[in-house]
């Protein structure tokens, strides 16, 4: 006998489903900086009601992916040179650490699917695909630190993806990239020698030096 869903499961799975779909969209970069946002339009998108609408952006709101006025306009942050400088530096605090507990698991095979990964970005590069870069470059990142078993560390992390999200794709446009980032490479080769030290320099490199173009 097939067990019908509670009304209340259904709601909970579609309101997980936007939440799911809208925080990818944000974190890749695919809704610029300071776009507004409207529950009708979301719920007619993801084709689902208002109520798991609202649901979605008041989580990501309170996860700062998405900002609320108090006239009650939702829209992606446009952040502030501050906010900027606050993110990277977080960044600079987090990322490192990771990459630097994740050094003793970095087995080869591991360094290979990260090989991989950045051959991915380079594609995305050529073929000017925004959205690939941000998302493979945060695969690359995400791939490695993984490794450092710190999940309370690697959501911090991606909270900070997440708010980043929109001004990461101002950035893709800023850089007018050619080539994969140069401090991946620095990544790679510090893996493969074991090199704690150069390690956690290029990933806080890879990870701030950037963002800090967009200041001013």
């Amino acid at each position: 006998m097939l067990i019908q869903p509670r009304p209340q499961d259904s709601k909970t799975a579609a309101h997980e489903r936007v939440y799911r779909a809208l925080r990818t969209q944000i974190m890749h970069g695919e809704i610029p900086p300071g776009e507004a946002l409207t529950l009708r339009g979301i719920g007619k998108s993801h084709d689902v009601s208002m109520t798991p609408a609202r649901e979605a952006v008041r989580r990501l709101v309170a996860e700062g992916a998405l900002f609320l006025s108090s006239s009650g306009r939702v829209s992606t942050p446009a952040l502030s040179d501050d906010r900027i400088e606050e993110l990277a530096t977080l960044r600079a605090l987090l990322e490192p650490e990771l990459a630097s507990r994740a050094l003793p698991r970095a087995h080869f095979a591991l360094i290979d699917r990260l090989d991989v990964i950045n051959q991915g970005v380079s594609q995305a590069i050529t073929h000017h695909d925004a959205t690939a870069y941000i998302r493979l470059n945060l695969e690359f990142h995400r791939t490695l630190y993984l490794r450092a078993q710190a999940p309370a560390m690697l959501a911090m992390a991606e909270t900070v993806w997440l708010q980043l999200g929109p001004t990461m794709r101002a950035l893709y446009g800023r850089l007018n990239r050619t080539e994969p980032p140069y401090h991946h490479k620095l990544i790679l080769a510090a893996l493969k020698a074991g090199d704690e030290p150069g390690l956690r320099l290029a990933v806080r490199a890879d990870a701030t030096q950037g963002l800090r173009l967009l200041k001013g």
